[in-house]
Order: structure tokens, then sequence, then C-alpha cells
């Protein structure tokens, strides 16, 4: 009888150590790893430096072209996650049927074209960019890539800033 509950008592007090072991190993550590920072990356802080340093080419354009007070040019543009994620989505089936390789997205400032309802606002677009797909055994194969995909079409109809010519961070 003796030895049995020598085996109970080391059986529960192997559970309890094993249960400490493998719960402190879990403590403070995140459940999902951080992936690395994309190229490109900047701070907020750098973010509010280049729009501030933008401020006096805005108000060139904005007092120009913009002489209401009421009416102002947009600053920025939003657009939905699930957008641009269907963009990315159709345009690398449509470059890959088109005998293109997606390797990324230009950004382009753009302006509607004025109306009688006023002069037309600045938008942002994408357009897709990349190269023509050759063969993976081609000494040809290593194509810079980065020149817009002709005959692509963009992502458009962000919506702009509140108020549009707002700085950041809104």
């Amino acid at each position: 009888m003796k030895n049995f509950s020598l085996l109970i008592l080391g059986i529960i007090l192997g559970v309890v150590a094993a249960s400490f072991y493998y719960n402190s190993n879990d403590v403070g550590a995140p459940t999902e790893q951080l992936p690395p920072k994309p190229y490109g990356y900047i701070t907020s802080e750098t973010a509010k430096k280049l729009d501030e340093a933008y401020n006096e080419r805005y108000n060139i354009i904005n007092d120009s072209l913009f002489k209401d007070p009421k009416e102002e040019d947009n600053r920025s543009s939003w657009y939905k996650l699930q957008a641009i994620e269907e963009y990315l989505a159709y345009t690398k089936y449509e470059a890959k049927q088109g005998g293109y390789t997606l390797d990324g997205l230009r950004l382009y400032l753009g302006a509607y074209p004025d109306s009688k309802e006023g002069r037309g606002l600045t938008t942002m677009f994408f357009v897709p960019t990349g190269y023509k797909t050759v063969s993976d055994g081609s000494i040809f194969s290593l194509q810079g890539g980065g020149k817009d995909l002709p005959g692509f079409g963009g992502l458009n109809l962000g919506s702009q800033g509140t108020p549009p010519g707002a700085n950041y961070p809104q």
C-alpha cells in the first residue's frame, strides 16, 4: 500500500510540474508571429513629416484652382481593404490570362474633368505593373518589372478624406 501511495503521489507531482512547465512557456508569448516589415514601411512620425512637407504644394494648387472657400481639393483617398484584395485577385488572373506576371501596383495622381457642377477634384488610382511572362527555362526570364501593363484596368473611386483637405492623420 505504501508503494501504491508513492506511485500516486509521483504521478500527481509529475502532472503539476509538467503543467507549470508548459504554461510558463506560453506566458506573454504572442499567438501569431509578427511578419517582417515590408519594404518601404514608414513610421507614423515619418508619415506626418511627409504630409507636412506637402502642405505648401497643396496650398498652391488648392488656392489657385479652388477660389470658393466652401470647395477644397482632395488630399487623400481611402480604399476599402476588400476592394483592394478583389482588385489584386482580378488583376492577377487578368495578367496571367494575358501572358503577364503581375509584380506590383503603381499609384497615380489624377483629376476628374471640370464640369457644370464645379472643378474636377484630385483622385488617386492604382494601375497594375509587371512583365511579359516567358518560359522558366529561358535566359530572358529575368526581366525587370514595374512597368505599367498595357491595356489593363486600374482601381479608382476611393473615398475622399473628411474634409477633403484634411492632413494626416484623419
